[in-house]
């Protein structure tokens, strides 16, 4: 049995990337799950990453986010993945790298050994970066109690977004699409970047 595909959705907060991950995942049968937080133990994480009430240095939070992906690698992706399933996993290594790195500040060498450890030979076929201005990001976030990341305002989300474009420059394993535009505009995009792959 082949291995399934594995796509990853990446995006800074409000660009849309988890509505068309759900959308793809039913209409091609694929898992869909995301990080943080879809395992048991990923809920207990999620909370300690996006609500903890004791601060979090850089690296703290580098390290809980790189133990909810190594624990949700081997309970859930990589076992998916050897039934021949496909997965769309909203966010995965890129993220770490982008908000840890780039945005936190925590040195990029360190983190992709830590990253490596975390996910070994379990990459993504593909990775999606949704991109667009974090201005226009901001003002499409639905109205809801904002988290650690959130908080963190603009210029953090300009050097996460600076991140992605970076890993994704030159990279045949990235696709960029413009998320600016309208539902349409962005799924023909989508549409294409999984067809060349053979998922749709």
């Amino acid at each position: 049995m082949s291995r399934g595909l594995f796509i990853a959705f990446e995006g800074i907060d409000g660009s849309g990337k988890s509505t068309h991950a759900r959308r793809i995942a039913r209409e091609t049968g694929a898992l869909f799950t995301f990080e943080p937080g879809d395992s048991e133990l990923g809920v207990q994480l999620r909370e300690l990453l996006l609500h903890s009430k004791v601060a979090l240095t850089p690296e703290t939070e580098a390290l809980l986010m790189l133990s909810d992906r190594s624990h949700h690698v081997a309970s859930t992706i990589a076992p998916t993945l050897a039934q021949g399933r496909a997965v769309i996993a909203d966010r995965y290594l890129a993220s770490t790298i982008s908000y840890q790195g780039y945005g936190r500040g925590v040195n990029l060498d360190l983190l992709w050994r830590a990253t490596d450890l975390a996910v070994g030979d379990v990459r993504p076929d593909l990775t999606i970066v949704f991109d667009l201005p974090v201005e226009v990001a901001a003002r499409r976030r639905a109205p809801r109690d904002d988290d650690r990341f959130e908080r963190s305002g603009p210029q953090f989300q300009e050097r996460v977004r600076r991140g992605l474009l970076e890993m994704a420059d030159g990279n045949p394993h990235y696709t960029v699409i413009d998320a600016s535009g309208n539902h349409d505009h962005v799924a023909a995009q989508l549409t294409a970047a999984l067809s060349a792959v053979g998922l749709m």
